[in-house]
């Protein structure tokens, strides 16, 4: 999860100021974001797709100011599994 673009990110204007100043130039702008990893007990990518879209709708994320993806692989036993 990011914030979306045109949404002011503190985070990212701070990394970016603090990469200057240990020398690394050439950085044009930061987005800091989330990472979140769902262990599922579906065995259906699509069906674990669309719950976790579900659940990022209704609490993971803030649909008005944060952009999101979502990648599905299978894990163990061949349950679907969002890194």
């Amino acid at each position: 999860m990011t914030l979306k673009k045109g949404v002011l990110d503190p985070q990212g204007k701070a990394i970016a100021r603090a990469l200057e100043a240990l020398g690394f130039s050439g950085v044009e702008g930061v987005r800091q974001g989330k990472y979140i990893e769902l262990d599922l007990t579906d065995t259906d990518a699509g069906e674990a797709r669309q719950r976790v879209e579900e659940m990022c709708g209704k609490l993971l994320a803030n649909t008005v100011i944060e952009d999101y993806s979502i990648e599905v692989e299978a894990g163990a036993g061949g349950t679907a599994r969002r890194p």
